[in-house]
């Protein structure tokens, strides 16, 4: 067991974790919402710290993230456990491991030291908590990144952003980049799908935009959920009003875990999607979990010039040098070394 970070002993006993915007409140012998890490005799501690259940070694576009070190390969790890409760959850097998197992914790053992060393033997140039929500392994992937910044290699997360305050200002010290989930742009789909609230994840978008952390934001496009042009049209707005250099990554949607009564995301729907994110503002929106030619490139926001063309998971830099593009010399925003 490894004592938590970010709670609160009560004079009853119990803990307030505050590392995510749930704010459990878990009384002795219980566990968090995320049910890993649990209340022991007036000590938080994480069950998870050093579990893997996943390792791999992924190109930085699945993340997705587009202006981040393009071409290069992420070590990405996870534990089981989430602070979500999404219906449409593409890996419940493994975020809602505790749940469906009755509280049961998996894992290999594995040290920093042992993360951060296969990280470099596979020719990584960044480490991602990844695949579930990386807040719940938050001390470990915490552990990883120091080391890792020691030795060179950058952090990524890719959050649902529910992280705390405090926890953003303790992440901003050692991470480089986030791709944050907005799955909709009302309180109504958070609570309903998600069992969660939609202002905390704007709060965490703005928060981690504002303390120099690279921002990419991904929504999932559910035909009859979120795909309506209002919404899209506001989400676009509130992320443009940040900062308008903002990637926005509007992805296809596949009937998955509970919530099989969706169809597909139209392709048209995407493209709409694209469209209204550029009519807002937006310099660089993406469609993803698609193919459709040139969705999914790079483009200079002056000219227009192609800067990176992708297929699949692949990125081709063309008209990209030092972060300029090379036809009109225009800064383009992104970590490019």
């Amino acid at each position: 067991m490894h004592e938590a970070l970010l709670y609160t002993r009560q004079a009853d006993g119990s803990v307030v974790c505050d590392l995510c915007s749930h704010h459990c409140h878990i009384a002795a012998g219980r566990r968090g919402l995320c049910g890993v890490r649990e209340n022991r005799d007036g000590r938080l501690v994480s069950m998870v710290y050093g579990q893997l259940v996943a390792a791999h070694v992924d190109p930085i576009e699945k993340k997705p993230l587009f202006h981040f070190l393009p071409g290069s390969r992420s070590y990405s790890i996870a534990t089981v456990g989430c602070n979500f409760s999404c219906l449409h959850c593409q890996n419940a097998e493994i975020s809602q491991y505790p749940h469906l197992h009755q509280g049961r914790i998996d894992g290999t053992p594995t040290s920093p030291e042992q993360v951060v060393a296969e990280a470099e033997r596979t020719g990584s140039a960044s480490i991602s908590y990844t695949y579930v929500e990386p807040t719940v392994f938050y001390e470990f992937a915490r552990d990883c990144g120091l080391l890792g910044h020691s030795r060179g290699l950058r952090n990524v997360f890719v959050s649902n952003g529910y992280l705390s305050p405090e926890a953003i200002r303790d992440l901003a010290t050692w991470l480089d980049a986030i791709n944050i989930d907005l799955k909709a742009y009302t309180d109504t789909f958070y609570r309903k799908v998600c069992k969660a609230r939609l202002q905390p994840v704007c709060d965490a978008i703005r928060r981690c935009h504002d303390l120099g952390i690279w921002v990419e934001v991904t929504t999932l496009v559910i035909p009859g959920m979120n795909d309506s042009d209002d919404e899209l049209r506001a989400a676009a707005r509130f992320l443009c009003g940040i900062a308008p250099t903002i990637p926005w990554h509007v992805t296809g949607f596949y009937p998955t875990y509970r919530m099989l009564d969706r169809p597909p995301t139209p392709l048209a729907t995407l493209r709409r999607a694209r469209e209204i994110g550029l009519e807002e503002g937006l310099m660089h929106v993406y469609q993803g979990n698609v193919r459709d030619e040139g969705g999914e490139d790079t483009r200079c926001p002056g000219c227009g010039a192609l800067l990176i063309a992708r297929h699949g998971f692949h990125s081709r830099i063309e008209a990209l040098a030092g972060g300029r593009c090379t036809a009109c010399d225009r800064e383009v925003a992104g970590v490019w070394a």
